[in-house]
């Protein structure tokens, strides 16, 4: 019984994200070589960036946005979590770790910047906090992620499906989580990191909105703010245009500029 719950949830989770996705546009694809511009030689040099995936997120799901960055000349890697997240979030955090590690060893750079999605935002801040993480990345960017938890996960324990039905991670991102608790003790941003987090209003995973933000001197962008015709779900904020606007304003430590009509 436990084992069909769990299936159940995992493919609601699931279908919600993908169902999401169709609220933003994908980048088209271009087959004429973008020009090398003095943008893209600075990006060539600048940090790796890895994208972190979120829960039951394949990594495919995520090469719409690792393509972007590479078009604006980034190393980029995605990095899919153990288990699909259905995890303990400290142990991916772990695993985690050593990729960056493989990352920075294979490109020779001594720090990495990190956009992360949903609960990826999770696993890489806990790697930041409690992992040693700020000596390795230099921007943190997190998409939709539920820092203070979601009543999403609330809902299926409310709904008598267990807790979580036996989800590890889904417990964790509960709202009052012991695992929260922790995260989230003390300050939220240390070390030297830039972080930024970036939220939609139509985020039909992370309730309230305001959860996806962090203290203590983030940048936290609500698109809405900027772009408030902009509908842009759960998974959009990894296909969006005006997203990855921010994303890329972002990872320069520029000003949050979006640009409301890009694709």
């Amino acid at each position: 019984m436990l084992l069909r719950k769990t299936a159940l949830v995992v493919s609601l989770v699931a279908a919600a994200l993908f169902a999401s996705a169709g609220t933003a546009t994908a980048a088209p694809a271009d087959p004429t070589p973008a020009p090398v511009t003095p943008e893209a030689f600075a990006a060539a040099a600048a940090n790796p960036v890895i994208v972190v995936g979120g829960l039951s997120g394949i990594a495919v799901a995520y090469e719409p946005m690792a393509a972007r960055l590479r078009a604006d000349g980034y190393r980029t890697f995605i990095y899919q979590l153990p288990g699909l997240g259905l995890g303990d979030i400290p142990t991916s955090a772990r695993a985690f770790a050593t990729y960056v590690d493989q990352v920075r060893a294979s490109t020779g750079a001594a720090t990495v910047d990190v956009v992360a999605h949903s609960e990826g935002g999770l696993v890489s801040r806990y790697y930041l906090k409690r992992l040693g993480g700020t000596a390795t990345i230099g921007r943190y960017v997190s998409l939709g992620t539920p820092q203070y938890g979601t009543y999403v996960a609330n809902i299926v324990a409310f709904l008598g499906l267990g807790s979580c039905a036996g989800v590890v991670a889904c417990q964790q991102m509960t709202i009052g989580s012991a695992f929260l608790a922790d995260l989230n003790a003390g300050d939220d941003t240390p070390g030297a990191v830039r972080y930024t987090t970036i939220r939609t209003l139509q985020d039909e995973l992370v309730r309230p909105t305001g959860n996806a933000v962090v203290n203590d001197g983030a940048t936290n962008v609500l698109i809405q703010t900027y772009c408030p015709l902009r509908v842009v779900g759960h998974l959009g904020l990894v296909l969006d245009g005006t997203a990855y606007t921010i994303v890329r304003g972002a990872l320069v430590d520029g000003p949050v500029r979006p640009n409301c009509l890009a694709l």
